[in-house]
């Protein structure tokens, strides 16, 4: 006997919170009854339903990883007339965001309908680690950077964890940081900016967890290696990811190994 979010969310329902919400709202049937937060099933011997429908077969389990470009928003649906990051990935499965970035942003996003693995990818206290280019407007100093590092108290008085921040690239007035956290407010990294003095530019995620974006271009979709679907399950045997570096060969001097503005031959639409 299993809890019916874990039976929900593996049949490619969506997450395992999204799971629990549709028990709540009495849209799930085990043998006739209407089931309750806590029930438990058996998916070989109970007949589930989903509004009246039956639950059989489950989806197969997809993993994707998505360069979702700026102005693309992360979710299924879009409450308005702006593409959604599944709008980008043509396949017959339900997929669901993982990880999510504003609109304004762009870099990583994991598509997937494996609901234990968005359950341990989002959950805080598994605290993946998620990494960031980060493009500031001018070139900050180390009071800055310091403060960034400690934890910033936000608008609504929340204060941000530590973090790891290293300045990467300067050129002109700008400044590429690295970025990396264990959080994921709602434009964190904007307000954080804000705050301190530190205009952001432009945002780029580049790994969510073992999973890096590598070689990816906006638009640009693949699905994932067994073997990273194993390291992101946390699966023993697998290596520390390493952090993104850029190759001081493949550039010059003072450039960033991500370039300061996305070309228009390198963008699709």
């Amino acid at each position: 006997m299993e809890r019916l979010q874990k039976i929900l969310a593996r049949a490619g329902l969506g997450s395992r919170r999204s799971c629990e919400t549709l028990i709540e709202a009495g849209r799930i049937r085990v043998n006739g009854y209407v089931a309750k937060l806590g029930d438990k099933a058996d998916p070989q011997r109970d007949r589930i339903e989903l509004d009246g429908r039956p639950i059989t077969n489950a989806e197969p389990l997809t993993y994707i990883a998505l360069y979702k470009p700026k102005g693309v928003i992360s979710a299924v649906k879009s409450p308005d007339q702006r593409p959604t990051v599944c709008d980008l990935v043509p396949v017959p499965e339900r997929l669901y965001p993982v990880g999510r970035l504003d609109a304004d942003s762009e870099g990583l996003i994991l598509l997937t309908n494996d609901g234990e693995l968005t359950n341990r990818l989002t959950h805080p206290r598994y605290g993946h680690e998620k990494e960031y280019r980060v493009l500031l407007s001018r070139h900050p100093d180390e009071e800055q950077l310091g403060i960034w590092r400690r934890g910033v108290v936000l608008e609504d008085g929340y204060r941000t964890s530590p973090v790891e921040v290293h300045v990467e690239a300067q050129f002109g007035k700008e400044t590429w940081l690295r970025v990396v956290m264990r959080e994921g407010r709602k434009r964190q990294i904007r307000e954080v900016g804000a705050r301190i003095g530190l205009p952001v530019v432009r945002i780029i995620r580049v790994r969510i967890g073992t999973l890096r974006l590598g070689s990816l271009k906006p638009r640009e979709w693949r699905h994932l290696t067994p073997e990273e679907v194993a390291a992101l399950k946390g699966q023993p045997g697998k290596a520390r990811p390493r952090r993104e570096k850029s190759d001081p060969k493949s550039r010059k001097s003072g450039e960033s190994s991500y370039p300061l503005r996305a070309s228009k031959k390198g963008r699709r639409r």
